[in-house]
């Protein structure tokens, strides 16, 4: 957490650090996670020095959205998203699957 956060933010950062832990996320993208969402947030309420505009304009706040946007982009999800899905899915054959042939399989 940056210098000068307040006690708020701290118990923020911490809740969602733990949150993405007992979700299975590994230490340090539970930190990433955390440390980004606190950081937009700050943005958000105008405690931090600077902003992005997707940080200040957007309509919902990052826990409000709830990672509505993951996954996307102009490829959509990665190879090992598709993967982690898939195994989650129980379906066979999977290590040996690109990305292409995992998204089939999947049925996106």
């Amino acid at each position: 957490m940056p210098r000068g956060s307040s006690s708020k933010r701290e118990r923020q950062y911490e809740h969602i650090k733990e949150s993405a832990e007992n979700r299975g996320t590994s230490t340090d993208r539970a930190k990433e996670i955390a440390a980004r969402t606190v950081n937009k947030e700050r943005a958000r309420a105008g405690e931090s020095r600077t902003a992005s505009r997707t940080s200040t304009e957007d309509r919902k706040s990052a826990s409000q959205r709830g990672g509505e946007r993951s996954h996307s982009g102009s490829q959509g999800p990665t190879k090992d998203q598709l993967y982690a899905e898939a195994k989650k899915r129980g379906i066979e054959g999977r290590s040996s699957m690109n990305k292409q042939e995992l998204t089939k399989a999947l049925g996106h």
